[in-house]
């Protein structure tokens, strides 16, 4: 029997699959190619285990932390999701307001469906997601709306010079309806997204219309310089990119593979995390995305040298299940989580966390 109340973010899960139609869930649930990265996410994450320290006199864990400079309830995010309304009409705004309650970041994506000044005006902690434009002089309007909006960092994606081939979204022709719109592209942009062609995806049509595929280190280093908001540079997976990251001004970097939905067969971002930590050392603050379901997963990644987590696709499962308020709960339940398991490995703190051993479990 399916339990009354939900117990842990995967019961979100069930939950907006019963609600969504089957090819909503197929976009958000999908990834690339067969979902070999998809699946590695979370096996690499399964097969970390955490050496417990015992009589360490802690009573009751803390999970306040601080990132870019500001303190937040726990080192935990709402990664930037597209088209939120998709799944729930509260969409962005209602999954800002859980944020808000809950005292985290909410990671705005350029293509989400509520403008972003509508975001920021539930008086939540917004990062901003950039993709990369064609037209430079219209990254250079966004950021200024963005700023004028009161966000507070600036997250550039990298991994997306084109969009990975998700053969659910192909064989389901997905395309978004019509009164569907990205609303912090310019006008227009994203007209692309609501056409319907077998085997095709519209939204890679619309993405491919309005984003650039050659982004290089020259262009970082010039938003890292023309942008007042710490720069945050997500999808990096060789630590070698990481330092160069850092290097081009950024003041943090996300350990991610989109979430397994773009090149299939990379490995998973748990499974880099480590040497990307290594490779920054302490010139910057390193998140980890993709894969994340629940307070053990934050605790392995700090355990692993992460400063925090993103956490993605639950979020849009308790936002489908139940609005803004299962948004709510869901966060809330991550939060029991994460304080179960850093009490349970004798960790007064998140930064307790980091100095924990890990080892591979068969």
């Amino acid at each position: 029997m399916e339990s009354k109340v939900p117990v842990c973010l995967a019961d979100f899960a069930q939950r907006a699959r019963a609600v969504l139609p089957p090819e909503v869930w197929d976009y958000l649930d999908g990834g690339s190619g067969t979902e070999v990265t998809l699946e590695a996410n979370r096996s690499a994450l399964d097969r970390v285990g955490v050496l417990p320290r015992v009589l360490t006199g802690v009573a009751t864990a803390s999970l306040r932390t601080r990132l870019l400079g500001r303190e937040y309830a726990m080192p935990v995010g709402v990664a930037p999701m597209a088209y939120q309304r998709l799944v729930h009409p509260d969409g962005e705004v209602g999954l800002a307001n859980a944020a808000r309650s809950a005292d985290l970041p909410y990671l705005a994506s350029i293509l989400g469906s509520t403008p972003i000044e509508q975001v920021t005006a539930t008086g939540a902690e917004v990062w901003f997601q950039l993709y990369w434009l064609r037209d430079r002089g219209l990254v250079t309007e966004l950021l200024a709306r963005v700023r004028e909006a009161g966000c507070r960092a600036l997250v550039v994606t990298v991994d997306v010079p084109v969009l990975g081939r998700r053969y659910r979204d192909l064989r389901n022709a997905f395309r978004l309806p019509p009164e569907l719109v990205a609303a912090n592209l310019p006008g227009g942009r994203d007209d692309l997204a609501h056409g319907g062609t077998p085997g095709v995806t519209a939204v890679s049509v619309t993405s491919g219309a309005a984003f650039a595929p050659a982004l290089g280190w020259a262009d970082l280093r010039w938003l890292a310089e023309h942008c007042e908001l710490p720069l945050v540079v997500k999808g990096i997976l060789d630590p070698a990119d990481a330092a160069r990251a850092v290097d081009a001004g950024a003041r943090a970097v996300v350990v991610s593979n989109h979430g397994g939905r773009q090149l299939d067969g990379v490995p998973a971002s748990a499974t880099m995390l480590p040497e990307v930590v290594a490779a920054v050392g302490e010139r910057c603050e390193v998140l980890l995305d993709s894969g994340v379901r629940g307070g053990l997963d934050v605790l392995r990644a700090l355990a692993l040298g992460a400063h925090g987590v993103l956490v993605g696709r639950p979020m849009l499962w308790a936002l489908a299940a139940g609005g803004a308020a299962g948004a709510s709960a869901g966060l809330a339940l991550l939060a029991d989580e994460l304080r179960d398991a850093l009490a349970l490995a004798g960790c007064a703190d998140p930064a307790a966390a980091r100095t924990l051993r890990t080892v591979p479990l068969d």
